[in-house]
């Protein structure tokens, strides 16, 4: 169902009379149907009118036989100065009130939320609206309405949701939120979304699952910016020991999810006979958080330190039109892996007692040899530029992200992967994630083009995959896998991919 079929809550809000002007107690729009043609999903406003500051009360309501109420809203107080039921202050006190309806659906309840800044002044307050507004529906049918009912309507509001103005709609909503609440926001959104997965995977239905990925950028003077959130159980699965049929370990990996961000700079030098627009790694972060509290991760997993780490991370910037591209130049890879390889033998004799017949020798070499664990490398495909992070075993080399642990390494208490989340060895911070950051990656990637660039706008895509691997930390299990997300440009779906737009105007 395309997103248009769904009908502007904001706008229905604010068009609604009086409550002395109502004929009934209550006022109500049809939001979707579910697959059976005898439900549907309904907004209701309830009137009290006899309170010493009338209110309304809203519901989301499963119409079914009898309706089935799955939300209510705060008592709203109404303005006394407006001929409409609600003016602009109600309006945003149910915006904020929809906005907590999400952040309670968070694996970790925080009770002391920030409050969000949304006030008229905010750019587009009526998509953010109905963007919160429907993520709050959507929230409110996986947990809420019943099962034979929920999947007409999940279906719809996802296509609402992955349209062009929920995409537009919810960068704004991020910056309004900030940074902090935009992680509760998306830890809510995804441990719903897990939920529904699985649900999804255990149904006899054919049925797709919800698409993976939420990201969003930024583009400013001098710095290009990627937001992505995506839950573990939806990314593609790349390789895998067997399926994993320990229920225990299953629930500590699935239920988790990829938080990371891309951050890069960019500088353009004017000389005599081109422009050169250079490109270096501000930051780089990705971190795996779980989806549910401490407590639950013990009762039903086995613990959150069982998870999922990066190992490896790939982006490919391109300019969209290239006709004014003259080269392409790269900064050398980092440095081979560090070897420290150390011989040394030894002889040991002894005399046995009296009793005894014979000298007893023993001779032993011993080598060792250290690697260091990421390697950074750049690549040119024609006028693309590839950034590689790739994670190796520092025992035996191996790229991690396309390899298995070696079985007897799994036995071995000081592997570099056991204990990986406390060692001082560990590649990892000590929560679990990685972070690329320009004092170390810094080496930059550069374009000439020709001078005709000077004075226009030019758009580059920048596309991502990220590689997650599981290899036992503490469990003793043979289980390992290595999943995938791919990034794909942002003008096809803000909920499918990493890559964005950015523009920069090449200005004397």
């Amino acid at each position: 169902m395309a997103s248009s079929s769904l009908p502007d809550i904001w706008a229905w809000i604010q068009s609604l009379p009086p409550i002395t002007d109502w004929k009934s107690n209550s006022m109500s729009i049809t939001i979707c149907s579910s697959l059976s043609p005898y439900s549907s999903l309904k907004l209701t406003a309830n009137k009290n009118p006899h309170n010493t500051t009338p209110n309304v009360i809203f519901f989301i309501l499963a119409d079914f036989h009898l309706p089935i109420s799955l939300w209510t809203s705060n008592p709203l107080k109404l303005g006394s100065k407006s001929s409409k039921l609600a003016d602009e202050d109600t309006v945003f006190q149910l915006f904020h009130t929809v906005i907590i309806g999400v952040l309670n659906y968070a694996p970790i309840k925080n009770t002391t939320y920030l409050k969000p800044h949304i006030s008229r002044a905010s750019s587009d307050p009526q998509n953010m609206f109905n963007l919160a507004f429907y993520t709050l529906m959507l929230l409110v049918c996986i947990y809420e309405a019943p099962q034979d009912l929920r999947f007409g309507y999940l279906n719809t509001l996802k296509h609402h949701l992955t349209g062009s103005k929920s995409r537009e709609a919810s960068k704004l909503l991020m910056r309004v939120l900030g940074s902090n609440l935009e992680e509760q926001w998306m830890r809510s959104l995804n441990l719903a979304i897990t939920n529904w997965t699985i649900e999804l995977q255990a149904s006899p239905l054919s049925l797709k699952t919800p698409s993976p990925l939420f990201s969003y950028a930024l583009s400013t003077v001098g710095m290009w910016k990627v937001q992505l959130y995506c839950p573990i159980i939806a990314m593609d699965v790349e390789k895998t020991s067997n399926p994993c049929q320990d229920e225990r370990l299953f629930f500590s990996l699935m239920y988790q999810q990829l938080e990371g961000v891309v951050q890069l700079g960019y500088r353009t030098i004017f000389r005599d006979n081109w422009v050169e627009l250079v490109v270096n790694v501000d930051n780089i972060r990705c971190d795996v958080i779980p989806l549910a509290s401490e407590i639950l991760m013990a009762e039903r997993g086995i613990g959150a330190e069982e998870k999922h780490f990066p190992s490896r991370v790939s982006l490919q910037i391109t300019p969209i039109i290239q006709t004014n591209v003259l080269s392409v130049s790269v900064s050398k890879s980092s440095d081979n892996p560090t070897r420290e390889i150390g011989m040394e033998k030894t002889i040991e004799g002894s005399f046995d007692p009296p009793t005894s017949l014979g000298l007893k020798l023993s001779a032993g070499e011993t080598i060792t040899m250290t690697l260091k664990p990421w390697k950074f490398e750049q690549s040119v495909q024609a006028n693309s530029v590839n950034l590689n992070w790739f994670l190796h075993d520092s025992i035996n080399g191996r790229e991690v992200f396309s390899s298995k642990p070696p079985k007897m390494a799994l036995f071995q208490p000081k592997a570099w992967f056991k204990d990986r989340y406390a060692s001082i060895y560990r590649p990892f911070t000590k929560q679990g994630g990685v972070v690329f950051a320009g004092d170390e990656y810094g080496d930059s990637v550069l374009w000439k083009l020709d001078k005709q660039v000077v004075g226009k706008t030019m758009e580059w895509e920048i596309r991502g995959w990220i590689w997650l691997t599981y290899w036992p930390n503490k469990h003793r299990t043979f289980y390992s896998e290595t999943r995938r997300i791919r990034g794909k440009s942002t003008t096809e779906s803000s909920l499918a991919g990493v890559g964005f737009f950015v523009l920069s105007r090449i200005c004397r």
